[in-house]
């Protein structure tokens, strides 16, 4: 039986501004908008700025003692040592180092003082691992975990002009926050969490609200910044500003299959003097090294190379595949990321086989744009 994707709050807007709309990851969300198209929002919050509903996203809260340690049991990355108001990126892993999500847990603390975790998960795993950790609070007992994603709503405001357009609107001035902070706050004297994060490689916000005020928050952004060339853009624009960012998405980049020092993030991997679900054979990877490498490459010519187009070396042998690929907006030709062979690493030269035709690509580094 195939049921109808979920709606966010924001759903009535998208259909009555001409959102395209598609079924991603169990929800019903724009691809694009009448009028302007995926270049066009791509282009806007390159130059002014973007509004992006990611309610999809999956919002996870812990609470009660215990939950730093449970915390830092699940992820990759150290939890226990983050002061309020901190965000920070990291993975879950199961036990042989596959990535079950990437995430960005924040530290917060309400008006009364209460103090809190939230985790932001990927929609497409939000079941999966909402599942996964309830075995684990039986060792953790003090701590109570909620899902807060239908309650609430989640709109991402990227784009250079994303700073002064959230300053206005917002009782606590966001651009007193610095990259990867957060904070509780108010909009028009409405509940509202904003952290200065992101996924498009411009600067810019991401505000939580409840799901009834939504649509007037949506609105108020829109029209504090008509005047300034600011838009709402849909999944199309937001997959290829993150292509251009470099940036992994899950099920693409990452997988159960892939860890994360093969997708080149060891950053958000803290091996030392600790002890988290697949610590283990996350060292044992760092020590051998990594079988496989995550790499930028640029194609000739101006047919992309798709997810899944094999990566051919030099003498011929298929060495990897494509990841992510796509037409950039902003540098004008093909861009693709892919997962390689570690002993090709150093080349710089492959072939991309797109749709059976061996097409000559150059190895660049990522991220493919910076601002």
């Amino acid at each position: 039986m195939n049921l109808a994707p979920a709606t966010t709050p924001l759903d009535s807007w998208h259909r009555q501004a001409g959102g395209k709309m598609v079924d991603f990851a169990g929800y019903a969300l724009p691809v694009q908008y009448a009028g302007g198209g995926i270049v066009a929002e791509h282009q806007a919050c390159r130059t002014a700025a973007a509004l992006f509903d990611v309610s999809h996203m999956g919002r996870l809260r812990f609470d009660g003692v215990g939950s730093e340690a449970l915390l830092d049991h699940l992820l990759t990355r150290r939890v226990s040592d983050m002061p309020v108001g901190r965000v920070r990126y990291g993975l879950l892993c199961n036990a042989e180092g596959g990535v079950l999500d990437d995430v960005l847990v924040s530290h917060l603390e309400t008006p009364s003082g209460q103090r809190y975790h939230l985790m932001v998960v990927n929609a497409s795993n939000r079941q999966k691992i909402w599942k996964w950790i309830q075995p684990h609070l039986d060792d953790f007992p003090g701590v109570t975990l909620t899902d807060r994603t239908e309650l609430t709503a989640m709109i991402a405001v990227q784009g250079p002009k994303a700073i002064e357009l959230c300053d206005r609107l917002f009782k606590v001035p966001p651009s007193r926050l610095k990259y990867y902070r957060a904070t509780v706050t108010e909009q028009f004297q409405k509940p509202a969490i904003v952290s200065r994060t992101g996924y498009t490689g411009e600067d810019g916000f991401e505000l939580i609200v409840r799901a009834e005020d939504a649509p007037r928050v949506w609105e108020n952004l829109l029209l504090a910044g008509r005047d300034h060339g600011v838009i709402a853009a849909g999944l199309g624009a937001r997959d290829t500003l993150r292509l251009e960012a470099g940036m992994p998405l899950y099920g693409h980049e990452l997988t159960e299959q892939i860890d994360p020092l093969s997708a080149g993030l060891s950053f958000a991997c803290n091996l030392k003097d600790r002890s988290f679900i697949g610590d283990e054979a996350l060292r044992q990877i760092a020590d051998d090294g990594p079988q496989k490498v995550r790499i930028g490459l640029l194609p000739e010519g101006k047919r992309p190379a798709r997810e899944g187009c094999d990566v051919v070396s030099a003498d011929g042998q298929v060495i990897g595949r494509v990841t992510s690929g796509a037409p950039s907006p902003t540098l004008g030709r093909p861009i693709a990321m892919a997962s390689i062979d570690a002993a090709q690493a150093d080349n710089q030269r492959f072939e991309i086989d797109i749709r059976g035709k061996r097409v000559a690509a150059i190895r660049t580094a990522l991220p493919f744009y910076k601002r």
